[in-house]
């Protein structure tokens, strides 16, 4: 059996070098399944603690656990690479509230709300983001796809669940978490 000083550790390395969240299951398979959820849970805890007032922070997303920089030490880093974020069309970030607050919405859904026509190229570049994704089809003729926000969307807005997200009317404080 591991020592708990170890097991921090090792969840501590783990963490610090995956390029995605790890979730509760494969964070489990470091220790072969012998630790049980609560105390894996407990010890994530309390690695977060030991962590606290650092510019970087352990933090819970959608997809499991990760180690993020600080919203508010970004800005530095962001001088180090000053490579600009993808920029998103207004038609884009609009299409993305609405799937985000309406879903599962379908495109037809979208432009009644928006009242203009949703273009295939919006749909494919929030797709090729990972933030949407087609999750069924309406019955009724012509069965329109049913669009949804992803995991991926909520783990890059640092969100464990939809319920996370700003009320509606702070709808432009979402642009500015997203850099756009």
């Amino acid at each position: 059996m591991y020592e708990l000083k170890e097991i921090k550790l090792i969840l501590e390395t783990a963490l610090l070098s995956s390029q995605e969240p790890l979730p509760l299951a494969e964070l489990k398979k470091l220790f072969e399944n012998e630790l049980d959820t609560e105390t894996l849970r407990k010890l994530l805890d309390e690695l977060r603690q030991d962590w606290y007032g650092k510019g970087i922070e352990l933090v819970n997303v959608a997809s499991g656990w990760r180690f993020r920089v600080k919203p508010e030490y970004q800005i530095y880093l962001d001088r180090l690479n000053p490579e600009k974020p993808p920029r998103y069309s207004r038609a884009a970030m609009e299409t993305l509230s609405i799937i985000a607050y309406r879903q599962p919405v379908t495109r037809g859904d979208i432009e009644q709300i928006r009242g203009v026509s949703v273009s295939t190229h919006v749909i494919k570049v929030l797709e090729d983001r990972g933030w949407i994704d087609v999750v069924g089809h309406r019955e009724t003729p012509g069965r329109p796809a049913l669009y949804a926000t992803t995991k991926n969307f909520l783990d890059d807005l640092n969100l464990r669940s939809l319920e996370e997200l700003p009320p509606l009317e702070d709808i432009g404080n979402l642009e500015k978490e997203l850099n756009l």
